[in-house]
């Protein structure tokens, strides 16, 4: 299971820290990732960590978001800086299976609205 929180009402340029706890299985061993979707448009990876902690992030968001993951707690975290307002959208945790493919069914996504 996956659930992701921390979202909320911001200014553009403003920041926010999203967590995102999974159970066990849905994290041990897996490259994590942030998914977004905004409103109307598909769900796009927007950044990964790998168990190693090597880490990948789309060119829309690279140098403002950072992801991170603590294995002992089982979450992975994304804090999102200089916010703008196409940052707007649901955003939701999973594994990733391969590319950009989630692993597991959607959990709980949290809603990120960036004000301009």
């Amino acid at each position: 299971q996956l659930q992701a929180s921390g979202g909320g009402l911001v200014e553009a340029g403003g920041s926010l820290r999203l967590s995102c706890t999974a159970s066990g299985n849905s994290f041990r061993g897996n490259i994590m990732g942030w998914f977004r979707q905004p409103p109307g448009k598909t769900r796009d990876l927007v950044a990964f960590i790998t168990t190693g902690g090597t880490t990948n992030y789309a060119d829309s968001v690279k140098g403002r978001f950072t992801i991170s993951r603590d294995n002992a707690k089982n979450t992975v975290s994304l804090q999102m800086t200089n916010l703008k307002h196409e940052d707007t959208a649901v955003y939701y945790c999973n594994a990733i299976l391969a590319g950009t493919t989630p692993r597991f069914p959607w959990g709980q996504g949290t809603q990120v609205t960036v004000s301009s």
